[in-house]
Formats: structure tokens, sequence, C-alpha cells
């Protein structure tokens, strides 16, 4: 069964596209930039960007029943190449002890304003 999960952002519904897409045991989430949902409103720094995007995925997740835990995939795109020495321990401290396999690119994003974008994949773990 097929369960789409929303932030509620205003892009979901133009772009035409889910937060989340929960299909069985795995979890797809889209590619999540720094924005607080709440306000619609961008953080300055990629550090802050970097943990709403963290905390918006991890509502995806746990609305779809998942943990971060469960994250095997991550993707990372970044505006600048001095970030990734700033990111690297915020990402550390959600993903130090989980290690899902992650590549980190170094692009132009959608608006400029964006400094950071993460995607994840997750496999819901089974009870051992």
């Amino acid at each position: 069964m097929r369960k789409l999960i929303s932030t509620g952002s205003p892009f979901e519904k133009t772009a035409g596209y889910s937060r989340a897409v929960v299909q069985g045991d795995w979890c797809f989430v889209s590619g999540t930039t720094g924005y607080d949902y709440a306000t619609m409103t961008m953080p300055e720094t990629v550090e802050a960007q970097t943990r709403n995007c963290l905390a918006t995925i991890g509502k995806a997740l746990q609305d779809g029943g998942f943990e971060m835990a469960d994250v095997v995939r991550a993707h990372y795109y970044i505006t600048d190449q001095a970030f990734v020495d700033v990111v690297f321990p915020i990402l550390g401290e959600t993903f130090g002890e989980i290690r899902p396999a992650a590549t980190m690119i170094v692009c132009q994003l959608n608006k400029p304003e964006m400094k950071i974008e993460i995607e994840v994949t997750a496999l819901r773990r089974t009870v051992r």
C-alpha cells in the first residue's frame, strides 16, 4: 500500500510531489531544503538550514512509521564546497551511528537562499 506524506509546504502542491512516499517497508523522502515550514522562512546559515532539513526529514519519517535509524541512503546537495566541513559534524550528530550509504554533491539549488538539500531513503528494520 502506498502512503503519501506532506509537510504542508506550498511547493508540494505547486510542483506536484510528496515530501515522502511510503511503499511497503520503504520510505523515500524527497529533497528537503532548510525552510522552516511553520513560518515559511529560510535561515541564513547553512548550519541552521541543515538542522531544519533534518527536522523536516525526521518528521516525515515519523509520519510514515519510520525512524532516522531506518535510513539506508542519503544524498546531500550543497552550494559551496566550503560547507562540507561545516555540515559534516551536524550530519554526524544524526547519522554517525546509523552510517547510511551517502553522497555529497556541490551544485546549484533552485533558489539562491538555499544552501543545502537532503534526501533520504529508509528501509524499515525487522525486529530480531
